[in-house]
């Protein structure tokens, strides 16, 4: 009889595990944990916003745009990322005050009224990736 219930318990489990969903939907609020993972992303990696800033320059104005402008603007963006890490780290546990952020949609901080993508102006939410890029989209799609 025990081992009947403990299989049930454990297949229940399994199927508890296999059909949950890890990704949250991109209409969802901003939590703390989101917030806290954020600002440790940006802190830690912050310091790739240097050779992002060489190579971006590098290949719109030629070598000594990206090794002089480049640089100072990668320091920049570096100085600034790390800054909005830091600040993140200390307030993680309280909402987000007017997007801290570019939101990476037209709306509030992401929240609501999720139409169109923005790529202007502002910092990223998460670091650039470095290297080998992926260019997979590991978030879901919105559909009109």
């Amino acid at each position: 009889m025990k081992r009947a219930i403990i299989s049930a318990l454990f297949a229940a489990g399994a199927i508890g595990v296999a059909s949950a969903d890890i990704q949250a939907p991109p209409a969802s609020e901003y939590t703390p944990t989101r917030k806290l993972g954020r600002a440790i992303a940006n802190i830690i990696y912050s310091v790739e916003e240097i050779p992002l800033g060489i190579i971006n320059w590098t290949s719109r104005e030629g070598d000594y745009a990206g090794f002089s402008v480049g640089i100072v603007d990668g320091t920049t963006t570096m100085l600034e990322r790390m800054g909005y890490g830091i600040y993140e780290l200390v307030t993680f546990w309280a909402p987000t005050y007017k997007c801290t952020y570019k939101p990476p949609y037209q709306g509030r901080c992401g929240m609501s009224g999720l139409k169109e993508y923005n790529p202007n102006g502002g910092l990223s939410e998460f670091p650039a990736e470095l290297s080998f890029q992926s260019y997979y989209k590991y978030s879901r799609q919105q559909r009109d």
